[in-house]
């Protein structure tokens, strides 16, 4: 890995606490627990807790330890209620879980893997009376390495002991947060934890989870979602609730998962404009009135506790919870993690005292549930009107009876140069190595978005710089990376819909909006923040918005550059949309580059919601019409493949000609065809006839066409799509499988795969020609390029699609 100025790991040392008692507890039952607390400050992550943590289990007896084989039904035997099972205990002792555990993955540096556990404990302040610890280590699995019936059960010892480090404690809850090391060894490990001497809510939440690591050899097994809740006033039981989930855990038992990563809205926080605090100022008509009302700390507090109820409600509703422990996450957030369309209302909206109040208490609950990070020492209220600027003014009402531990970033985060124009608080971009060949970066595309721009230039420089420093690093070792996922909240290759814009922003509408003002007629058309138009704020963040489009082009081009100077083959993943797409940016059919050489052929996973409703099927056929062809720049063109052969189950949830959009809640699974693997063991697979063409077949097609041997019958039948041969290949390319819902009804999840395969990148510099000096007139869509003839019929396929009819159109540049 690149050498990085000094880091801010999370277990340094902490500045003394200055909101400290003068004793360390304020229990002392016993002189033996005084002689066992000395020198331990659950601030402080230093030190070895063995000593503690023996005094705490003295009175725990238990039997021989059993065996235990990835079930966790272990209970040991207890005197005294100490476990927390039994009834009877102190209900505010600072040992009741009300959430949790969840876990993290942060980086991999040489040979070992970084990550995290946190946990919310009920009740806390300046002071805790209980720093719980965690206790974990690699499963002994050698025992049934060589037993084909599994009669030896997997062995498990859980022998290090890590203590809990306090993020932050009121006297509501307490935030723990434990830091996991774990040594890489040269085949892929499970891992075991618990948290010893705390009870949990609820009674079926497992006393033990495990995960899994890589070997070194080995790139991690990646599963992606987005949009993990339900937008307001959604019939949440005609959905079956989080059902998905379920899905993903069958998945995860099938092949474990070594990350998942969130694409932004992990959580819905809009409610709290409906049932929540935001009500009163929501309901306010005169929209100079809504601007103008304050954030006093009264309504600072009872946001901070709609936010902090409402992630610890949805981060324990099963089967999302049970993910929690078990998957470690990557996270970064998009606008339902504070409220629907933040950042994409006019300017003098954004900045209004609610809004930034709003935004910063959402920041606060992002860094410590989706983090494992302390949030900062206080939050924007108007009472304290220098809390408005990063690292201004503290408020000293929010710091009564509170402890914060001292902010810090480790290597793994890319953080912004300077705050976000409504969320007083620096981006927090990311970089992380997954796996022997595959590295990762997620923009953070809401700190800094405004109606106008996603990110500041400057922020794209920091990202660019670390990722170009990370990827020679790896190439200089004789290891380089294969793959680049990039994480971005919302598609950067989807259909345009500018003409919508036209007309929600036209002049014409204006009437209409001032009967709206007036009379409230047209409610549901208008949202209640801005009074514009209610699906301009979600076009509005559109990287193909009209107001992105000049930043969403250079980032593209940027990319490509990126992927020439390594060789190295980029695919990014989007959601936002709630529909499942597979976008794609690829070079100019008349250059003749294969797609295995083309630098600028990216992939864009569009998977999108795990948890919220679809849109009506009418949107998603008219997205599908609107799949042109489009033109990024002479050499760049860009449109959505024909991936959905067919509809999942027996179902008919879009018109036979779309092909490209799937309105079903879905999940995505990215694995890499490992250059170890032997040839993969098809147990019964057949590969359908005719799935070898010749590469002659995929030269100077367009985009509505196949482009390669991995996308040539994609869909259900492709390798990619079937568990027994996902990510079986040997070629080094990505595997790619969307898990589409069959039915909303029911609540086991069941889901219906489509796959494709993402080659490597062999780039050859020179070899190929370019447009960009020549006189290639550049059109919208070339003849036999338009949306009408956009889809390719389920029943060409696996056959080679042919060209499409020409249809013209006026000629327009995308640039």
């Amino acid at each position: 890995m690149a050498a990085h100025e000094h880091d801010h790991a999370l277990d340094n040392e902490d500045p003394p606490n200055p909101y400290a008692s003068a004793t360390r507890w304020r229990h002392q039952e016993s002189s033996s627990f005084a002689r066992a607390a000395v020198a331990r400050d659950p601030h402080d992550s230093s030190g070895h807790s063995r000593e503690l943590s023996d005094f705490f289990n003295k009175n725990r007896v238990e039997g021989d330890r059993p065996p235990t084989n990835g079930t966790g039904n272990y209970q040991p035997i207890v005197v005294g209620n100490t476990d927390g099972v039994h009834e009877g205990v102190v209900a505010d002792d600072g040992k009741e879980v009300v959430c949790g555990p969840l876990l993290n993955y942060r980086r991999m540096e040489e040979t070992t893997w970084h990550g995290s556990v946190l946990i919310v404990t009920k009740g806390g302040g300046k002071v805790q009376t209980f720093q719980p610890i965690l206790r974990f280590a690699r499963v002994d699995e050698s025992a049934v390495n060589g037993d084909a019936n599994g009669s030896n059960p997997v062995q498990s010892n859980h022998g290090t002991d890590v203590p809990g480090i306090c993020l932050y404690s009121d006297p509501r809850n307490t935030f723990w947060q434990f830091p996991l090391v774990c040594d890489i060894a040269s085949h892929e490990t499970k891992w075991a934890y618990s948290i010893v001497g705390v009870r949990y809510k609820s009674e079926t939440k497992p006393r033990t989870n495990y995960f899994f690591v890589p070997a070194a050899e080995e790139s991690m097994r990646i599963m992606f979602h987005s949009c993990n809740g339900f937008s307001v006033g959604t019939d949440e039981e005609a959905w079956s609730g989080p059902a998905l989930w379920n899905d993903v855990l069958r998945s995860h038992a099938r092949a474990p998962f070594h990350v998942m990563i969130g694409g932004g809205d992990q959580i819905y926080n809009d409610g709290i404009r409906v049932k929540g605090p935001l009500r009163e100022w929501t309901d306010i008509g005169n929209p100079k009135k809504r601007r103008d009302f304050p954030f006093p700390e009264s309504l600072r507090a009872a946001c901070d506790d709609y936010y902090l109820n409402n992630y610890i409600r949805w981060y324990s509703t099963e089967p999302f919870a049970a993910a929690n422990g078990q998957i470690p996450q990557l996270n970064i957030w998009d606008d339902h993690d504070i409220i629907d369309g933040f950042g994409s209302y006019v300017n003098e909206f954004m900045k209004c005292d609610v809004f930034r109040g709003i935004g910063g208490t959402a920041h606060k609950y992002y860094m410590l549930f989706q983090h494992h990070l302390a949030p900062p020492a206080s939050t924007y209220t108007s009472d304290v009107p220098g809390t408005a600027k990063h690292g201004g003014e503290h408020d000293a009402k929010q710091l009564e009876d509170t402890y914060v531990r001292q902010q810090a970033f480790d290597s793994s985060y890319i953080i912004g140069s300077r705050p976000g124009p409504y969320v007083a608080e620096h981006s927090m971009n990311m970089f992380s190595k997954l796996g022997a060949r595959i590295a990762f970066m997620g923009i953070d595309a809401r700190t800094e978005r405004t109606r106008h721009q996603v990110n500041y230039p400057e922020t794209y420089d920091l990202i660019f710089n670390r990722v170009r420093d990370e990827l020679g690093a790896a190439a200089s070792t004789g290891q380089p990376f294969r793959h680049l996922i990039l994480l971005l909240g919302i598609p950067i290759a989807y259909p345009r819909l500018t003409w919508l814009e036209n007309v929600f922003s036209s002049p014409l509408i204006a009437p209409v909006k001032f009967l709206n003002r007036r009379f409230g007629f047209g409610g549901g058309v208008f949202n209640h923040f801005d009074g514009s138009v209610d699906l301009l704020d979600d076009l509005d963040d559109h990287y193909t918005a009209r107001t992105h489009k000049k930043e969403r082009n250079a980032l593209v081009k940027r990319l490509q550059t990126l992927c020439s100077e390594f060789s190295i083959r980029l695919t990014i993943l989007g959601g936002d949309v709630h529909l499942a797409a597979l976008g794609r940016f690829y070079s100019n059919p008349n250059l003749h580059i294969p797609v295995e050489n083309d630098h600028r052929y990216i992939v864009n996973v569009v998977s999108s919601a795990i948890v919220n409703k679809p849109p009506p099927a009418a949107i998603a056929n008219l997205l599908a019409s609107r799949n042109k062809i489009h033109h990024l720049d002479a050499d760049t063109d860009e449109t959505l493949m024909a991936l959905f052969d067919k509809d999942p189950g027996n179902s008919s949830k879009t018109r036979s000609s779309n092909n490209v959009t799937m309105p079903s809640r879905n999940y995505a699974i990215l694995t890499e065809n490992s250059p170890n693997n032997h040839p993969a063991h098809t147990s019964g697979y057949t590969e359908p006839e005719n799935f070898n063409p010749a590469d002659s077949k995929f030269d100077g097609k367009n985009g509505h066409s196949f482009l390669s041997h991995g996308e040539f019958g994609a869909g259900t039948k492709h390798k990619a799509a079937n568990p027994e041969t996902h990510g079986k290949g040997n070629d080094g390319g990505l595997d790619v499988c969307i898990r589409v819902e069959i039915d909303q009804h029911d609540k086991e999840g069941k889901t219906e795969p489509y796959g494709l395969s993402i080659p490597t990148l062999d780039y050859q510099a020179g070899k190929y020609g370019s447009n960009v000096h020549s006189h290639h007139h550049l059109h919208r869509s070339r003849p036999g390029t338009s949306g009408a003839a956009s889809t390719i019929p389920a029943s060409s396929i696996p056959s080679m699609p042919g060209s499409v009819p020409s249809v013209p159109e006026v000629p327009q540049s995308d640039h």
